[in-house]
């Protein structure tokens, strides 16, 4: 070994795929979102102390690849995601990521980890934390408009957090439908499979739509949704994909995680800047409330923050517990002025 680099080369502690699974295993996913809410709601109190900005976006005719930043006075995270809706055709994913955590007082990166998988759980409970002040009282059915690789999350996170025993299904694929069902075959869900969005709708307090396809679509009409309903709408995600009819925003209560982001991405790009929102952070401080009557009708246009997966990867480096693998990532000189040195 070269005498000008420190014994200590292992440096970074790594979170795989492997890793990931196994973490989520011992918890079980249900426990794992119910922690990562926790983690989620603490880092929303403080969101005065980050730095936010929309997340730098390089487009394509095929997808997106994404950078989503954010920091406080302790820490500071980054991840990298794509999103490729035709992806699946060439039997790839649409939406891969990993992330990075770091030590704000030395800059040094603490952890680097998947997050593939971590991104479909952190999107599956900040669904199901914005509901806890947002859906109906009492809410019990599901309409999930689209089965890709969230439908399962989303409908274990809404079961186990806000008390959901029946979701309905719909995919334009059937066997994306088939898929969903057969995965939740082991948890407490009564799984109904429709033929449409509309029948999927029928007696359902909640609808989540999550479609992947890059184009302003029309998956719910202001006909189709009556009032007193929650829609988590989280497939609305880059400029120019867009699930909800412009009337039906119109008509609601429109809830938001960062404004500047969601008018760029979100459903409410169809909008003028002069529609009203409310950013969660406010209801989740106390500071205004959400739902404040059964028969509102109410919106959640999300399209994913920095601040949740910051959220995530510090669960996630908590839980790990330094007892994952460590990478060799930093060059680590015993003189840190002399970086030369290890090259002799």
């Amino acid at each position: 070994m070269n005498s000008q680099i420190k014994n200590d080369l292992s440096n970074v502690q790594f979170v795989g795929v492997n890793d990931m699974i196994s973490l989520v295993n011992t918890q079980g996913i249900p426990a794992f979102i119910t922690g990562l809410i926790e983690y989620l709601e603490q880092d929303f109190m403080q969101w005065d102390g980050f730095d936010k900005s929309p997340r730098y976006a390089a487009h394509s005719p095929e997808g997106v690849i994404e950078l989503m930043p954010t920091g406080n006075l302790d820490k500071f995270s980054f991840k990298y995601v794509n999103g490729h809706p035709k992806n699946t055709k060439r039997g790839l994913q649409t939406v891969t990521a990993f992330g990075v955590l770091s030590d704000v007082d030395s800059g040094y990166p603490l952890m680097l980890s998947e997050m593939t998988l971590l991104t479909a759980l952190r999107t599956a409970a900040t669904s199901a934390m914005m509901a806890k002040y947002l859906a109906p009282e009492n809410a019990t059915t599901m309409a999930m408009i689209g089965c890709g690789a969230q439908s399962e999350f989303q409908a274990i996170a809404f079961n186990h957090v806000i008390g959901v025993k029946t979701v309905r299904l719909y995919d334009i694929d059937p066997a994306a439908i088939a898929k969903c069902r057969d995965n939740l075959r082991s948890y407490d869900i009564e799984v109904v499979v429709c033929d449409s969005a509309e029948q999927a709708l029928q007696g359902a307090q909640i609808i989540t739509t999550c479609t992947a396809d890059k184009k302003n679509a029309t998956i719910l009409t202001s006909e189709m949704v009556k009032d007193a309903l929650y829609v988590n709408a989280i497939g609305g995600d880059c400029p120019g994909k867009t699930e909800l009819e412009d009337d039906l925003l119109l008509r609601a209560k429109v809830f938001v995680e960062y404004e500047p982001q969601t008018r760029i991405e979100g459903d409410i790009q169809q909008l003028t800047p002069e529609f009203s929102v409310t950013e969660m952070h406010r209801v989740i401080k106390g500071e205004i409330q959400g739902r404040t009557a059964q028969n509102e009708l109410i919106i959640f246009d999300g399209v994913g923050f920095a601040v949740e997966d910051y959220s995530a990867l510090r669960y996630v480096f908590d839980l790990a517990n330094s007892d994952g693998q460590q990478l060799e990532l930093l060059a680590n000189p015993q003189d840190p002025r002399n970086l030369f040195g290890i090259t002799l």
